[in-house]
């Protein structure tokens, strides 16, 4: 199999006669020509620069966090239990942070056990394990058309294939995933998994509406098709929590497994998530957790096991939403004012607007011109595995300060006026018009 365009192996790398990438002396696996860096992580780097506004990375906006709560807990955990905080633990994590979890969650409407629960290294390793339980070459994922990136690149990097479902304001379409399940299986393709961000997704902002989850549900039963809920984002709402968690739905509840993190609603530098899976599937997960890693940090659980414990967490959870929901205002308002003729979405929490460009404008190459003029944003094509996603951005309001965020919004403004041909958006507007 030839390298992937893109894919690096070494400074040295080459491709050997049989397909199989290698290096100067030493043979990769074959799946290793699917490995391929983000188009987000590349942006880290550009948009990192003080006087870019960038509008590209997901990042939470952990300065809003008072120093005290974590530098307190820290302590107390360090003077208290110190040496536990260093030794290896369970593979499957804390059993009193697996309680807390339990508190989390119930605010979406899950009831579980703590014995339901795998702690992880982030949620991104958890999603990471399911792949690695369920995915054989050749295997189809079903996603969210457009769907978060990080989870096409460990989908492919299991050789699966992803299969992008449509969505609209109201979340996937039900009947597009019946004609794409009803398409693949007469191609005889096998399909493994259901994909899906329902609350304020990455990176459209949409949340799943409340009739499509039962029924999505219900479809994925009907096929026995295994559903993979990632839910990072179900409690930065901005006026009125979303539906229950599919998770939380009993009539189908063994069919899902659950992804959850506190990278959103505490810190992601803590990486610490977990999966909630029924019984057989848990058992698995926990083998190929201690595979991976032994056992998940003690020191960074028994740190937010201590916050959870002494701290208005659900509070803090508040201020967020507040610091959060005044950025997503002043993205949509600097929209309407600079870009009244485009349409996007309106995220009811979360970090996202997904914005469809002018016709003719491609938002991969428009990039470069974007950063020489200091904004940065994600192309849609990050956001699909076939390389669909052209006339479409994504912007993140979840960093900047307000004020950044409108003038990110003027620069891109500019920027597309002057892609689009035009010396004006009005301009520009009127050409789109006719």
């Amino acid at each position: 199999m030839p390298l992937r365009s893109g894919v690096r192996t070494s400074a040295s790398a080459e491709t050997s006669g049989d397909g199989v990438p290698r290096t100067a002396a030493y043979p990769f696996a074959e799946r290793t020509s699917l490995l391929e860096g983000s188009e987000v992580r590349a942006l880290f780097a550009v948009a990192s620069r003080p006087e870019v506004v960038s509008l590209a990375g997901g990042m939470p906006f952990v300065s809003a966090l008072p120093t005290e709560l974590i530098t307190d807990a820290m302590n107390r955990v360090v003077h208290d239990r110190g040496s536990q905080a260093l030794q290896y633990g369970s593979g499957q994590g804390r059993p009193e942070l697996r309680e807390q979890i339990l508190d989390v969650m119930a605010l979406e409407g899950i009831r579980a056990h703590a014995d339901d629960i795998v702690v992880t290294t982030g949620s991104q390793h958890a999603l990471d394990l399911v792949s690695r339980l369920f995915l054989d070459p050749g295997d189809v994922v079903l996603a969210e058309g457009p769907s978060y990136v990080t989870a096409i690149v460990v989908f492919r990097s299991y050789q699966a294939d992803v299969d992008h479902v449509p969505m609209d304001e109201h979340g996937i379409v039900p009947e597009a995933l019946r004609e794409h399940i009803t398409a693949l299986k007469t191609q005889g393709r096998r399909i493994k998994l259901l994909y899906t961000v329902p609350n304020f997704s990455n990176p459209a902002g949409v949340t799943l509406s409340a009739a499509r989850r039962e029924e999505v549900l219900a479809i994925a039963k009907e096929h026995d098709i295994l559903v993979l809920e990632d839910n990072p984002y179900g409690l930065l709402y901005f006026d009125a929590p979303p539906p229950s968690a599919l998770r939380s739905l009993p009539e189908t509840r063994d069919g899902v497994v659950y992804l959850g993190t506190f990278s959103k609603t505490l810190a992601p530098g803590f990486r610490v998530g977990w999966a909630v899976a029924p019984k057989a599937i848990r058992e698995k997960l926990l083998l190929a957790n201690e595979a991976a890693i032994l056992s998940p940090s003690m020191f960074t659980q028994l740190i937010i096991s201590e916050y959870l414990t002494t701290s208005d967490w659900k509070g803090q959870i508040a201020t967020f939403r507040d610091i959060y929901r005044e950025r997503r205002d002043a993205m949509l308002d600097a929209l309407e004012t600079n870009l009244p003729g485009l349409s996007w979405t309106r995220p009811d929490g979360g970090f996202y607007v997904w914005l469809t460009l002018p016709e003719g404008i491609n938002s991969k190459e428009m990039l470069p011109r974007a950063v020489e003029n200091l904004v940065a944003y994600t192309p849609g094509t990050a956001f699909y595995a076939n390389g669909d996603g052209a006339d479409f951005i994504r912007l993140a309001f979840c960093y900047p300060e307000p004020e950044r965020v409108r003038e990110g919004i003027v620069r891109l403004a500019d920027t597309i006026s002057a892609e689009h041909g035009m010396d004006s958006v009005a301009a520009m507007q009127d050409r789109t018009a006719s």
